[in-house]
Formats: C-alpha cells, structure tokens, sequence
C-alpha cells in the first residue's frame, strides 16, 4: 500500500468512527458513544494492514509501544472530564493534551518490561473509571443535529490529517506520541460539552474509559500471540479479545444498575 492510500485509508478509519460513536450517542445516549470511540475501531483495522506489511516483530514492537501509552491516554480522559467540570472545552482540550504527552513521554522514556506494560495497560481503564468525576446522567439518546455530526467528522479527520502531516517531520519519539493521541478522545468531548454539558461529558469520558477494556485486551492478545501462532490466528484472537472483554464489562455494568433498583425494592417493601 503506498503513502496517499495508507493516509486515506486511516482518515476514513477515523471518519466512520466518529460517525459510528455520534449516531450510537444519538440513539443509545452518550455513554454507549463513549465507549465504541474507546474501542480499537481505528488501530484495530490499521494494525490489521502493519501484518500484512511488516514483520510479525516488527508488529509487535508497535503493538507494546500501543501498550505503553495507554496510561497516558486514561489520564488524558481523566484530565478532560475533571477540567470540564469547572472550565470550558478549550481549556479542557489543552489540559488533557499536556497531560497525554507528559506522561507518554515519561512512559516511553521509562521503557517498561513488556509483561509490565501490558499489567498497568489492563490495569490503567479500571484506575481510570475509579477517578473519573461522578456526575449522574441516565442512559438516554442524545438530540445531536445532523450538522453537528457532519462537523465532527470533518473536525476528526482535519485533526488525524494533522498529526500524521506532523508526525512525518517530528523526531521518531514525538511521531509515536503524536500518532498515540486519542483523536476521538479529544473531538467527541469539545462538541458534547458546550451543547450537552459538563455530565453528558463525564458519562461519554466514562464510556470511552469502558471501551479501553477491549482496546487494553486488543493490544496485549495481539502482543502475546504473535510469534506464536500465524499472524491471521493472531489477529483474530486479538478481536475476540476485544470483544470479549467488551461484553464481560457490559455485563458486569448492566448487573451493578440492577443491583441498586433492587435494593430500592427491597427497602420499599421492609417500609411498608
């Protein structure tokens, strides 16, 4: 694949999941939007194409360095949800990145052993929902404009264009972090807090957290069968992952709301 179809491949990539994320906000609420933006639908595919065209090392290598950053990307949403809390979304924005790249650096400069990297990345999104602010906000859909969807998109995709063009001049560690940035982590959040509010923002920063999970088992299934297995069983592992993770936390999450209402019941009837 040359550059031009690699760079079009990846601002598509970005584009859908946007648009995916947006229209599941619009019908399931901003929560549900969340956490498929924190899934691995833009590396997932991308890594897919690296297997076809690199080495199964070389892959690797590029799936721990994933790893590595995914703290920074937990405090990144961590950082956003609690500045909007207080500011607005461009104070957000600027704090959530300095926040991202300080500690991306320092991670990479850390060079962590990879069985520890991958502990503190399926650690990190559980840390990560732990310190999120609590702003209550019942799942419901979300009165998102057409215009307003077509404008994140286009945002997405502006900004993915960007760090790719400036990732291409940067030194080679500050083009990994650039690359590493959550794009949807970042876009999503400025069009929900100036329209929906400071707990619309906090419900899709924890939705975006819970689709970390899948992201997290993604990356270190993927990392612990290359060189393993064939790269195509790989690969589908790594999915399967993901989706199993996503699933277990869906279950987990829907039994911990149920657990409240039936508490409620209870009291009720003990009352009367």
């Amino acid at each position: 694949m040359d550059a031009r179809a690699s760079v079009l491949l990846k601002l598509t990539l970005v584009g859908a999941s946007v648009l995916l994320s947006t229209l599941a906000a619009r019908r399931f609420g901003h929560g549900v939007g969340g956490a498929i933006a924190g899934l691995p639908m833009i590396v997932g595919p991308i890594m897919g194409f690296v297997l076809l065209q690199e080495t199964p090392a070389q892959a690797n290598a590029i799936a721990l360095a994933t790893l590595v950053c995914l703290p920074a990307t937990i405090v990144h949403v961590l950082g956003f949800a609690w500045c909007a809390t207080r500011f607005r979304w461009g104070v957000a924005l600027l704090a959530a990145n300095v926040a991202f790249l300080s500690l991306g650096a320092a991670l990479l400069a850390l060079r962590l052993p990879p069985p520890w990297a991958c502990a503190v990345a399926l650690l990190s999104p559980a840390l990560g929902t732990l310190a999120l602010p609590r702003r209550c906000e019942a799942p419901a859909a979300a009165d998102i404009p057409r215009a307003e969807l077509a404008c994140r998109v286009v945002a997405a995709m502006a900004m993915a264009w960007c760090i790719m063009r400036s990732a291409g001049v940067a030194p080679a560690g500050l083009s990994g972090l650039l690359l590493a940035i959550p794009i949807t982590g970042n876009i999503l959040p400025c069009f929900t807090l100036p329209r929906h509010g400071a707990a619309a923002t906090a419900a899709l920063l924890a939705g975006f957290v819970r689709g970390l999970f899948g992201f997290a088992a993604f990356f270190v299934a993927l990392h612990a069968a290359l060189g393993r297995m064939p790269t195509a069983s790989a690969y589908g592992l790594a999915w399967l992952a993901a989706l199993l993770a996503a699933l277990a936390l869906r279950g987990l999450t829907q039994r911990a709301r149920r657990a409240p209402s039936a508490g409620q019941v209870s009291a009720r009837s003990t009352a009367a």
